[in-house]
């Protein structure tokens, strides 16, 4: 059964980008897997497509029919949209039109002036996914990430719920500020975010831009503890990293976070409704897998922040924190679920 569902993600992602044809088949035999948890297929990946869009030329995925609702897809760090390999064809499958894109600083992702300041911060993030939809013509669309995607899906649910059909967020409300990234935590807290410390000195930007794949790497081994990936599925991923914007992102991200680098002054009022932690009304799903090594809230200090159809999953049995790509069934029940009860 192992083989043959292969060979059909390999029809499903090899094919031309933008046709499915290949890609319809996969589900009645994906359903027939077991529910377990697996990894992905090392062998299956994605044609890209580009397009302007903002600031950027963004790199991306997109599976499913061309009329059919829309589910952005939307990566963390330091990983990429193979996050979303097993995800998409069961979207496809369900009528689903998918679009994965790179994030700034990722993949084929690249900014159009090399004036453009290379900005991590989160609201810069949202709004190239709002330039994203624009660009494709989709007015509404389901939003689904974690980890950085699951920040940027959270402020476009906060700040443009009418571009936004329902959210799904894994390890839920993530929309923070600078003033609360000041706020000290316990002891125990703070050391799972050793990589933030050490991005706020330039021995960490050096270091992380000499070891960019040992970096994450490593990450990936912490924050998914219990997650037996190989080496070709790490690596068909790494490969993101090595866009010439990556590293820049990376540390604009963090130390804006700890308050140490500005963001543009474009996106101030934006950042300022955010500190202001707004409430999200749009049909949510939020979820966690339950070894989740990477540092997150507890899922009741936030369920309150979502005002509209709420629900909170536990995804058991060893899932960390690349919650679609170790647990692809149960992310995309969530997005369709969330979109559709």
């Amino acid at each position: 059964m192992k083989q043959i569902i292969d060979q059909h993600r390999r029809q499903f992602f090899g094919v031309a980008a933008g046709t499915v044809a290949a890609g319809l088949g996969v589900m009645s035999l994906a359903r027939a897997e077991s529910e377990a948890p697996r990894s992905s297929s090392t062998k299956a990946s994605f044609a890209i497509k580009q397009i302007d869009a903002g600031v950027l030329n963004v790199g991306y995925a997109e599976a499913g029919p061309s009329n059919g609702p829309v589910a952005i897809l939307l990566h963390g760090w330091p990983y990429d949209i193979h996050s979303f390999v097993d995800v998409a064809p069961i979207l496809a499958q369900a009528g689903y039109r998918v679009i994965i894109p790179y994030l700034r600083g990722y993949g084929t992702t690249h900014f159009l002036s090399s004036e453009t300041p290379r900005n991590g911060e989160p609201a810069a993030m949202a709004v190239d996914i709002i330039a994203l939809m624009d660009a494709l013509n989709i007015k509404k669309a389901v939003v689904a990430g974690f980890d950085w995607g699951a920040r940027t899906a959270d402020i476009i649910a906060a700040l443009w719920p009418d571009r936004c059909r329902a959210l799904v967020s894994v390890s839920g409300y993530l929309i923070s500020s600078q003033a609360a990234g000041n706020a000290p935590l316990p002891p125990q807290a703070e050391l799972q975010w050793w990589y933030q410390f050490y991005f706020a000195t330039e021995r960490g930007r050096a270091g992380y831009e000499k070891y960019t794949h040992d970096f994450a790497k490593l990450i990936w081994k912490l924050a998914s503890p219990q997650w037996k990936f190989d080496d070709a599925t790490f690596d068909r991923s790494a490969a993101a990293l090595d866009n010439k914007d990556h590293v820049a992102i990376t540390i604009h991200n963090y130390r804006w976070r700890l308050g140490l680098a500005q963001g543009e002054a474009k996106y101030e009022q934006l950042e300022k409704k955010l500190a202001a932690a707004p409430v999200i009304g749009v049909p949510t799903i939020t979820m966690e897998g339950d070894a989740n090594g990477a540092p997150h809230p507890d899922a009741s200090a936030y369920a309150k922040k979502f005002s509209g159809r709420y629900d909170y999953r536990l995804i058991t049995g060893g899932i960390g924190h690349n919650l679609p790509q170790e647990a692809p069934q149960a992310f995309a029940k969530a997005v369709i679920d969330a979109d559709g009860a």
